[in-house]
């Protein structure tokens, strides 16, 4: 096995010794992890954990649950990926992103303990496993943990939670998690354990097998539009939450009203006490980098958004229509694109192309990179320009766009990292 980095080293070295620890860095299946967690002592923390798996929105749900849980009062442990620019922005404690000794230090642990079950772990099963260590030396009241791919054999399913949470179920990642909804949504039905409360929050009819799940381990299960519901006030200026418990007035935030109402749903079956005070606070404070994230640079208006496949690209675009609607001066649009090769890519670009006007696209610098013939093949049709880096694809479109214009950088977290890096540089 390969010599361990020291206690001492940074947090780089430990990063780059975890991505050539296991042969793969995608490895499915919770037999080599069990045993090490295990060791650790993460799998039944003496704290409440609520589990987020789905397709597009765990990002915003964990957020929201994050936020309004530290309104409360509670020392929380956030646990979410992938990053957009620092690895830390993946732990954070009460809101704060973890400092890369704490990091080192749970490293040290895990790597500990691996050893002694001689077994041998992915990047992203480590580093998972290291956040749970940080929450468990921290003495975190709770812990919300966004599953990274699936669930059913996911790393983050190592940890017993006392509430499930769905999303939605798209298709994506067809490779690893099958090619039909159902098939998908057996997948995210694996966080669901006995006697727990489940939230479903996904806009469409519930997947049989999530039905079956809940049912096999009589967990009771609570559904969008059929067991809660919410809407806008009448005049937009706020909105409703109701269920068969209460009826809640609460205010707008920045992230999506969906995805919002899924973290309140899931708050109110938890049997913690949470105040309307903290469900309103945690609303209102909850951000999150590259979900229609609005900035503006240099005088030019400049969206992120992270959506990579149809479901989320869907769900995009509705928030740029109203966007669109109250920002009359902004009547075109320009892309800053880019996405990875085993993403629905056709798809994507099916449902952008009546809205981009002009495309600027570049080739990722990362594994799994789509080429630009690719992303030609796609955009057939479109108003393209190429670029060697998404970075000048970016510069181009600050340099080049009129007023009238939005510059919409999207496809992928990475297109969003290599922008957020640009700026940084010129800081």
């Amino acid at each position: 096995m390969n010599k361990a980095p020291l206690a001492t080293d940074c947090l780089n070295t430990w990063l780059d010794y975890w991505s050539h620890v296991h042969v793969t860095g995608i490895d499915l299946g919770l037999e080599r992890v069990i045993p090490v967690a295990e060791k650790l002592g993460v799998t039944s923390p003496q704290a409440k954990v609520f589990t987020v798996a789905g397709t597009n929105g765990k990002g915003s749900t964990t957020t929201t649950l994050a936020a309004i849980l530290k309104a409360q009062g509670y020392n929380v442990g956030l646990y979410q990926s992938p990053h957009i620019y620092r690895f830390n922005e993946r732990v954070k404690l009460s809101g704060i992103e973890v400092d890369d000794q704490t990091l080192v230090d749970a490293f040290v642990q895990v790597d500990i303990a691996r050893r002694e079950c001689d077994l041998s772990l992915s990047f992203f099963e480590a580093t998972t496993l290291a956040a749970f260590v940080i929450f468990k030396d921290q003495q975190c009241d709770a812990w919300v943990l966004e599953v990274g791919l699936g669930g059913r054999l996911d790393v983050v399913n190592v940890v017993n939670p006392n509430v499930a949470v769905i999303t939605n179920i798209g298709l994506d990642h067809t490779d690893w998690l099958g090619d039909t909804i159902e098939k998908i949504a057996f997948e995210k039905a694996g966080i669901i354990r006995s006697n727990i409360p489940v939230i479903f929050g996904g806009s469409q009819d519930i997947p049989q097998a999530i039905l079956n799940k809940a049912q096999e381990c009589n967990a009771p299960l609570s559904a969008v539009n059929r067991d809660y519901f919410y809407r806008l006030t009448q005049d937009g200026q706020a909105w409703m939450f109701a269920s068969t418990g209460c009826t809640l007035k609460l205010p707008l935030g920045s992230l999506a009203l969906e995805n919002i109402s899924t973290a309140v749903a899931a708050i109110l079956v938890s049997g913690l006490e949470i105040k309307q005070e903290a469900i309103e606070d945690g609303i209102q404070q909850a951000k999150l980098a590259g979900r229609f994230e609005i900035r503006q640079i240099k005088n030019k208006t400049v969206i992120f958004d992270a959506g990579h496949n149809p479901h989320g690209v869907e769900f995009l675009l509705k928030q740029l229509k109203n966007y669109l609607n109250y920002n009359k001066q902004l009547t075109e649009v320009v892309s800053v694109f880019s996405m990875l090769t085993d993403k629905d890519i056709n798809s994507v670009a099916q449902l952008l192309k009546d809205t981009v006007l002009m495309w600027k696209i570049a080739q990722l610098t990362v594994p799994r990179a789509a080429e630009i013939s690719q992303l030609d093949d796609a955009l057939k049709g479109q108003n393209i320009e190429h670029f060697e880096s998404v970075k000048l694809a970016f510069k181009s479109a600050l340099d080049e766009s009129k007023n009238n214009q939005l510059i919409l950088v999207c496809g992928s977290f990475h297109t969003l990292e290599a922008v957020w890096e640009y700026l940084e540089e010129c800081q």
